[in-house]
């Protein structure tokens, strides 16, 4: 225990902010006021990993507490609760103990993978909510050059021609307030979960954000080109980008590309386009937040299920296990702790014009560089709300419910002197952060991206320390679970210091071949 520093006279209530898609940091800053304003009252860990870079297991993994070996969920399609074991989850956790959970847009991802009922009625205390625009999402609703509807990549749209006149995201906003304001009268805790489509494919977003990026602006990665020393099993081919009509028109060759420069730049402002469309949203949602005098009393977490490839290594999507993809955004906003309780009549989060060129710059809130894992946000979130904290997961747990994986974080909120607390130092050389991503063959295919469990033949074990990122491919046996580390398919070497983009590989350099055997898990 930390003591009674933190302890709550009364309950806490949690608003969670997912979003899809999101790397850890963007470029031209200015354009996201909401979030900026978030990270200026909340202790901000920008060294954040997520567990596998693909949407199910990802979340799956963070709303469990658990890893992608325990989950067993390395694709779409098994419930964990049927496949793995009977695992309790975030919101499950807080619903037993008092909390009214409430879900809205994309919490858990829809299909098999949560039951075909976003694990209800475990983890919601209501039925999780679902925009009804999202049905239009991957349909013929974007207005080409030629006139036509298309299914296309890039997608900028006037609202007011879409179907029922909306887009999801803002569907969510507009029921995640009316939830609040139903909150505000009820004198129960409550733990609202909002889920965000954007910034994932397609860039389907209202047209006037791209004002905000004029494309003459827009810049390439610093590295667009597949890296030499890249192992051909270790690319992502971005199949679900190909089958964008937008995209199918430039005839690109597989499983390389590359997409040709003004594409590029074109995806790239789209996607910066789509992630200020969603700070608006966050701005609205955090705003009546203040209007219902909410915000003294509500803690406010901000994340993503993972990052995203903007043309770094050739790649763009996800479904690897670079820094782009499985690093997220992490920001926790707790009353009282990471900023002074507001003063009355003072609103902490004014909703703020992106399209007004005077809004200021804002600093960052405390930051902690520590390397932490999004399975940590389980027994962290109840140490703030003053909950047990789940105890550590045996191995192996698959017959234990409640538990967890990650580490609590809650030492990262405490603003005495750190440099005399013994608990609080650490040693960052010890921290290290895990991921995976699964492969059916060595070379890049047409399910390189998604394979089916079935289909899993290679598993891509990745730790990354604040020295360097070291991954090793080796056999996976889909119907055992079972990874075989005397079989290795190919490695991956990269030292944060000299090569932070991640370019150049130097595991089968002979002078690092014992280092990196060395660093094997």
């Amino acid at each position: 225990s930390l003591g009674p520093w933190l302890e709550l006279t009364q309950p806490e209530d949690l608003l969670i902010l997912w979003l899809e898609d999101c790397r850890h940091k963007l470029a031209l800053p200015k354009e996201k006021p909401a979030r900026l304003q978030c990270e200026k009252l909340s202790v901000l860990v920008p060294e954040t990993a997520k567990q596998q870079a693909v949407c199910a297991p990802s979340r799956v993994s963070f709303l469990t507490g658990r890893r992608p070996d325990t989950t067993r969920l390395y694709d779409f399609n098994s419930y964990w609760r049927v496949h793995a074991g009977n695992f309790s989850t975030i919101p499950q956790y807080f619903k037993e103990n008092g909390y009214l959970t409430m879900s809205v847009g994309k919490v858990f991802h829809p299909g098999i993978s949560s039951n075909h009922s976003d694990d209800s009625p475990y983890s919601w205390s209501f039925p999780p909510y679902h925009p009804s625009s999202e049905k239009y999402e991957n349909t013929k609703t974007c207005r080409g050059q030629d006139g036509e509807l298309h299914a296309n990549l890039l997608c900028p749209v006037d609202i007011v021609d879409v179907p029922e006149g909306t887009l999801p995201d803002k569907q969510s906003t507009e029921q995640a307030i009316r939830l609040l304001e139903k909150m505000k009268t009820t004198g129960s805790p409550f733990f609202l979960a909002v889920g965000y489509h954007k910034p994932h494919i397609p860039f389907r977003y209202p047209k006037e954000f791209q004002k905000l990026y004029p494309l003459e602006n827009i810049t390439l990665a610093p590295d667009p080109q597949v890296p030499d020393g890249l192992p051909p099993v270790a690319y992502n081919p971005w199949m679900d980008i190909r089958q964008r009509e937008d995209v199918q028109a430039l005839n690109i060759s597989v499983p390389y590309g590359p997409i040709p420069v003004d594409f590029q730049r074109k995806i790239r402002q789209s996607y910066f386009a789509s992630v200020s469309y969603l700070d608006t949203q966050v701005g609205h949602l955090l705003s009546t937040l203040d209007d219902l005098q909410l915000a003294n009393n509500t803690i406010i977490v901000f994340t993503s299920d993972h990052g995203w490839a903007l043309g770094e290594h050739g790649e763009w999507a996800k479904y690897s296990n670079f820094d782009v993809t499985t690093r997220v955004p992490l920001m926790f906003y707790v009353p009282g702790k990471t900023a002074l309780l507001p003063k009355a009549g003072e609103k902490f989060f004014p909703y703020l014009d992106p399209f007004n060129s005077t809004t200021e710059l804002m600093e960052p809130g405390r930051q902690t560089m520590d390397l932490v894992e999004l399975v940590s946000l389980f027994p962290t979130l109840a140490a703030l709300a003053g909950l047990q904290v789940p105890p550590h997961c045996p191995v192996p747990s698959f017959h234990v419910e409640l538990c967890r994986e990650g580490q609590n974080l809650l030492k990262h909120f405490r603003f005495h002197d750190v440099e005399n607390d013994p608990y609080l130092r650490s040693n960052p050389r010890e921290l290290i952060a895990y991921s995976q991503y699964p492969r059916p063959a060595d070379s890049p295919q047409w399910n390189s991206d998604k394979p089916s469990l079935k289909d899993i033949k290679i598993m891509g074990y990745s730790i990354r320390t604040i020295d360097y990122r070291y991954t090793i491919w080796v056999g996976f046996n889909p119907d055992e679970f079972m990874a075989n580390f005397s079989d290795i398919h190919a490695g991956e070497l990269y030292f944060v210091d000299s090569d932070p983009l991640q370019d150049h590989n130097i595991y089968n350099d002979s002078q690092h071949g014992e280092l990196a055997q060395s660093l094997m898990p």
